[in-house]
């Protein structure tokens, strides 16, 4: 019997996903439940496994080649007669195919020599393709043997250059093919400007990023709003608390009193917490406020959510931040750790930068940049005083908001963090 594999909607209403790695050959015995193709969605990697045990029929698309929800991907020959059956019509007795999101021990997409699978997290993998070696060589120190960052580094230490291998070219054919290819894209330069160009193809998480990007700036009308906060006092009482934190092992930012400010005046301006249903063209108010935090990595901009950031305590928030991050640099997210946010915050401040028109995190209303602090020679009393001073950026849906209010927003923002003693006294 020939089973054919279906791309399952592993998202929240996914109608593609990026076929980022196969685990498999033609011709492979698999067993249920092995893993067997890594597929991006819409900003994490799922890891799809087998639905039955048999021998891999036909692999029907390539890897980095976009396939919509419900189209067959490979097939796998069973024991059994040679009828074909689609995946949703396999028995009872089979299980229904599920996907496996990378959890933090990091499921690898490669295979050793000896068969066994290469356990490693996709940050690491990444680093990898970086460095230009091949991780079915790496020996791992890890749990389980997962190869870690540290071990990377100590094979290219050990190893001479010109025996690692390219791990995006593991075979002869498959570089000489790579190499047609750029000789093709490089027959278009003018050979009298002899300008060098490379052409990166634009898929995975870039190209889910572009895409996002592009409908919310061609959905939204955006306005943004830039203000100024006077930060000394909020430093002064960061720096009291910090001997306290780091006994907790806590790492204490300004970014979580900035969301307890945040979700205060959330409540107090609902508009801001809301988003319009372009189907029934209504407008969603929230009640429930889940922050999301831009994030950077290698593999782009992600934005990990904080639930329900109103129930939790400064320390709380400031943990979460911090694994949150973690995972994110790692890849191992869940879905539900990057859906669901009702506000974002984008916090380049630590990179430098003194104000910006943030894109708003469609379908939300409204996205707030925080950026560097410096101390800058102002105003207070009718003399010139050095106070350390930020910049804040409100990007907002002016379908919903208007810019008075937008106004009324910040300056509460700016009265929390100007006096934390006021913010400490209103969190609830």
């Amino acid at each position: 019997m020939v089973v054919e594999f279906k791309l399952p909607d592993v998202g929240e209403g996914m109608h593609e996903g990026e076929i980022i790695q196969w685990l498999i050959q033609e011709g492979d015995w698999v067993e249920q439940d092995q893993p067997v193709v890594e597929v991006q969605t819409d900003k994490v990697n799922a890891e799809l496994t087998a639905p039955t045990t048999g021998k891999v029929n036909k692999i029907l698309f390539s890897e980095g080649e976009t396939v919509e929800v419900g189209r067959t991907i490979f097939t796998i020959q069973t024991e059994n007669d040679g009828t074909s059956m689609e995946m949703s019509s396999v028995t009872d007795d089979e299980k229904e195919l599920e996907p496996i999101t990378e959890d933090l021990e990091g499921r690898t997409n490669s295979l050793s020599i000896d068969g066994h699978r290469i356990l490693a997290t996709p940050y690491v993998r990444q680093m990898a393709r970086e460095m230009k070696v091949d991780i079915e060589k790496v020996m791992g120190t890890g749990p389980a043997g997962r190869v870690t960052e540290d071990d990377l580094k100590a094979f290219v230490e050990n190893k001479p250059i010109q025996e690692e291998i390219l791990i995006e070219n593991p075979k002869p054919n498959a570089h000489a093919q790579s190499h047609k290819n750029h000789q093709a894209n490089m027959e278009v330069i003018s050979s009298t400007e002899k300008e060098l160009v490379e052409r990166i193809p634009l898929k995975g998480m870039r190209k889910r990023i572009a895409e996002h990007m592009s409908k919310s700036v061609s959905t939204i009308p955006h306005v943004t709003h830039v203000d100024e906060i006077e930060m000394d006092v909020l430093k002064e009482l960061r720096d009291q608390f910090k001997g306290y934190s780091e006994e907790k092992n806590i790492k204490l930012t300004f970014l979580p009193f900035f969301i307890k400010a945040i979700v205060i005046a959330l409540k107090e301006f609902k508009m801001l917490n809301s988003s319009i249903d372009e189907k029934t063209n209504e407008i969603i108010l929230k009640n429930y406020y889940h922050i999301g935090i831009a994030t950077d990595t290698n593999e782009g901009l992600i934005v990990p959510v904080i639930k329900d950031a109103d129930r939790k305590s400064i320390f709380q928030l400031a943990e979460e931040i911090r694994q949150l991050a973690a995972q994110a640099r790692e890849g191992t997210l869940g879905l539900e750790q990057i859906t669901g946010g009702t506000f974002t915050i984008s916090n380049v401040g630590p990179v430098g930068g003194l104000h910006a028109t943030p894109i708003i995190n469609h379908p939300e209303a409204a996205i707030l940049a925080l950026h560097k602090m410096e101390p800058r020679m102002v105003v207070r009393e009718g003399e010139g005083v050095i106070r350390m001073m930020m910049y804040m950026s409100l990007s907002f849906d002016h379908r919903l908001i208007d810019g008075v209010t937008a106004v009324r927003f910040t300056n509460r923002i700016k009265e929390l963090v100007e006096n934390p003693n006021l913010l400490l006294l209103e969190m609830r």
